[in-house]
């Protein structure tokens, strides 16, 4: 099982472009609240022995 879709994104941002830094990191930070936690790293429950 790979990434999920829309948890890995690439932007080519130059250091000049602070503006569109800060627009990207943005949309990516809600698209990937809006996503919700990653279930494979959720566990369900915890494991007694």
């Amino acid at each position: 099982m790979g990434v999920e879709p829309g948890r890995l994104q690439f932007s080519w941002i130059s250091s000049a472009e602070s503006t569109k830094f800060v627009d990207v990191v943005t949309k990516v930070t809600e698209a990937v609240k809006t996503l919700g936690p990653n279930q494979r790293f959720v566990k369900k429950e915890a494991k007694v022995a």
